[in-house]
């Protein structure tokens, strides 16, 4: 089951070609799918040779091979990872019991909306990030953001080959839906906000990737733990291809970080106007851009009190974060859970229901991991000999979803009133005048080896490759 056969119209790992009505069924989406592709996937990009990684097996030795494809060629398909011998449900109230191959009718809504609501992400992004390549730095950027899109594109291959074949006619118009809604859209949006939201500039992308890829893994990794198989398994593969996603975003925002330095050292002066003349990108901006992809990211895990989160745990829908390495009952009845609540002008802990605080739970998982990055960071500013240092603002802070949407944070947790809010925004949130500088910046540049002037050259290219290695064919 590992091996991915490449022969057919759509590769797959599945054994496809046995079930013919989901395979025509398939077959007829597909075309949409590149017609898709084609209008809301990258701009320009069409005729362009990428090298490409492309998944060739699902086993974590040598999964995948490299070489250049033209990305409308891209053999986009349904893999799943191997069945594991006697899986069971791990947690919730189906505990123990052998894990389903097929939907469990009481729970079939509950699996679908999960379902929709992931799938809707992926070409969700696409969508947001489809003008970037005009404004590459580098074409090992370029290469990069293709590889990105390419993958999140299968990644909702993923999610529609299990609306195909577990949720009949209801998983088929879903699936149509699912490339109908446009980010952004004033009349069909996506169904979550940030997938909305523009991706103007590579600062932002980077942001993107490193933040809400991010929140992609943990929502993954509770869906691996699925006590339907099927999805679990669908989303342990999905997570091998998401590393590259983070790499992309951490990197680029730390390459960014090192080039302000090196003008900063040159200067001998961390005065953004002054560094702003030189065309890098200064260190308050880019705190800025953090405190903003940061805070909207942290709004996807959704209200920190959830039924919805509690019932997807109790019917071993979507586990935790790292399920199966906890040691409690996995059952959470009578356990709880700290969160935070407004009491005046406080911040304040107050314990609840533990099932009920699954998205908490999540989000703090997620948060703890973001700020891991984030330290990484600070010691390429730490190694350049500067003392400023990024931080992640406090939860609570430029919220619009569960107990904080409404009530005005700053940074630093103390809850404040409007007036304060507006007189200090422009210093906590990219303002429109930072949003315009770091766009002034954008240019194209696509010669081999060479770097947009506002960010440092990777450390090493992609597969050994050189840095100046050729990417991207231009025909």
């Amino acid at each position: 089951m590992s091996s991915i056969n490449y022969s057919e119209k759509i590769p797959n790992n599945v054994n496809l070609s046995e079930d013919r009505a989901l395979q025509r069924a398939l077959e007829h989406w597909q075309p949409n799918y590149l017609q898709w592709w084609k209008d809301m996937g990258p701009n320009g990009s069409q005729n362009f040779d990428v090298y490409l990684r492309t998944a060739i097996s699902t086993t974590p030795d040598g999964w995948a091979q490299f070489g250049h494809v033209k990305m409308p060629d891209y053999r986009w398909g349904i893999f799943l990872n191997a069945p594991e011998a006697g899986r069971q449900v791990n947690f919730g109230e189906h505990k123990g019991e052998a894990a389903w191959q097929d939907v469990p009718g009481e729970h079939r809504a509950n699996l679908r909306r999960i379902i929709v609501t992931q799938g809707d992400t992926e070409p969700a992004s696409v969508e947001q990030q489809r003008h970037l390549g005009l404004t590459c730095p580098s074409q090992y950027d370029l290469r990069n953001l293709f590889q990105v899109n390419v993958e999140e594109g299968r990644h909702l291959w993923a999610m529609v080959y299990l609306l195909h074949k577990y949720f009949g006619r209801d998983g088929r118009e879903e699936a149509e839906a699912l490339l109908q809604r446009n980010s952004g859209s004033q009349d069909n949006p996506r169904i979550l906000q940030a997938f909305n939201e523009e991706t103007p500039d590579w600062l932002a992308f980077y942001m993107f990737t490193y933040f809400t890829d991010r929140d992609g893994k943990f929502q993954l990794c509770a869906l691996a733990e699925s006590g339907f198989d099927p999805l679990s398994r669908t989303c342990r593969f999905m997570l091998t291809e998401e590393a590259h996603h983070m790499f992309v975003g951490e990197s680029g925002v730390s390459r960014t970080i090192q080039r302000t330095c090196e003008v900063m050292k040159q200067l001998g002066t961390d005065d953004p106007a002054m560094l702003r003349k030189q065309g890098v990108i200064d260190l308050p901006t880019i705190q800025r851009y953090l405190n903003f992809h940061f805070s909207v990211t942290i709004d996807l895990f959704g209200a920190d009190q959830s039924s919805n989160a509690a019932t997807f745990y109790a019917s071993g829908l979507k586990g935790r974060y790292e399920e199966t390495k906890r040691s409690d009952d996995h059952q959470l009845k009578g356990e709880h859970y700290k969160i935070l609540e407004v009491q005046g002008d406080k911040l304040v802990e107050k314990e609840v229901p533990l099932l009920n605080s699954l998205n908490e739970v999540l989000r703090d998982d997620y948060i703890k991991d973001s700020i891991a990055g984030i330290g990484r960071w600070n010691k390429v500013i730490e190694k350049a000999g500067f003392s400023f240092r990024l931080q992640a603002p406090h939860k609570a802070f430029n919220r619009h979803i569960g107990t904080f949407a409404g009530i005005r944070v700053a940074p630093d947790g103390r809850v404040i009133s409007e007036s304060e809010w507006q007189a200090n925004v422009r210093n906590w949130l990219a303002s429109e005048e930072d949003r315009a500088y770091v766009a002034s910046l954008m240019g194209r540049v696509v010669e081999p080896g060479k770097m947009a002037n506002w960010i440092a050259p990777p450390a090493v290219g992609i597969n050994r490759q050189p840095v100046d290695f050729d990417y991207v064919r231009f025909n």
